[in-house]
């Protein structure tokens, strides 16, 4: 079903306590975070930050968003003021912000997908010769407390999604490979050892750019994963095999997020025609990190304010 329409470039969706939902617009003319009331038939902006890519909520109900066009790690309100909360780890630039979310640690795990958007996609559109890029994707922790960046690994094609399992462990994805990685916890500074979970392409897939992009967890366990360019999403079991593949409209999903529990849907954004679509599955999401509650959590003020 679609949920939503006129979407430009939408990613990122996040489900709010009241049922509405958060999730950005990364076209060139909205370049956005986009603000969906319940029933996805009225919007407001809350505000334009360039190309806004991934999205994550905190028990504050601060809006936390990885930005590619300029990259950096900014921090809204739902009022619309931003600050800038991060933009390189250790004098290193970030390159392309991608996805991200809380982890149990309290601590923001981001992606970096390892090649500056405007390299990688030129006036939004993907490069026809990507594959000969030399990407550098990147996992990165943030504390959320005082904006400190820790590099977590490096070497990913193109890293994307990214998401904790009810195991604890930290899930991140490849694009180009197709291969879902997770990480078994060594220390709270790393995560350890990076071990190839899965993989989600189809041996039938269309050709050019495709790949995971968005991915979630649901009460079971399983994980739910967009593919961008092959039209479904493909869900992985416990041992990581694939369970099943639900077909979207368009074929680039680029997103997911499940809603509140009792629902039992999912929502999936879609760049192809702009939608955000919904299905209904057999069980609620994987309650998501939200950082808890920190007192001096990025206060009002720090941080460089927004342009």
């Amino acid at each position: 079903m679609i949920w939503a329409r006129d979407l430009q470039n939408p990613e990122g969706p996040v489900a709010l306590p009241d049922g509405s939902w958060l999730l950005v617009e990364g076209g060139a003319e909205r370049g956005c975070v986009t603000h969906l009331s319940a029933d996805g038939q009225t919007r407001r902006t809350v505000r334009k930050t360039g190309r806004p890519n991934g999205l994550a909520v905190d028990a504050d109900g601060a809006i936390w968003v990885a930005e590619s066009s300029t990259p950096s790690l900014q921090r809204l309100t739902m009022e619309g003021d931003c600050r800038v909360v991060a933009t390189e780890c250790d004098g290193e630039p970030f390159l392309f912000p991608n996805d991200l979310c809380f982890g149990p640690d309290g601590a923001l795990y981001l992606t970096d997908s390892g090649a500056s958007v405007h390299t990688f996609a030129p006036n939004n559109w993907i490069r026809p010769d990507y594959m000969t890029i030399d990407f550098d994707g990147r996992v990165y922790r943030i504390d959320p407390k005082n904006g400190s960046v820790t590099l977590l690994d490096r070497g990913i094609r193109f890293t994307n999604g990214i998401a904790f399992g009810a195991d604890g462990l930290l899930y991140v994805n490849e694009t180009i490979t197709g291969n879902i990685y997770r990480y078994r916890a060594a220390e709270e500074s790393a995560p350890g050892r990076r071990e190839c979970f899965g993989n989600v392409i189809r041996s039938d897939a269309p050709p050019g750019w495709k790949g995971p992009d968005g991915m979630a967890f649901d009460e079971r366990g399983l994980l739910y994963v967009a593919v961008f360019g092959q039209g479904d999403v493909t869900v992985l079991g416990l041992a990581g095999e694939v369970v099943k593949r639900i077909p979207t409209n368009g074929i680039m999903p680029t997103n997911i997020a499940f809603a509140l529990p009792g629902e039992r849907r999912i929502h999936v954004t879609e760049y192809q025609y702009g939608h955000m679509e919904t299905f209904a599955v057999e069980s609620d999401g994987l309650p998501l990190w939200d950082g808890g509650r920190h007192e001096a959590a990025m206060k009002p003020g720090s941080g460089a304010a927004c342009e």
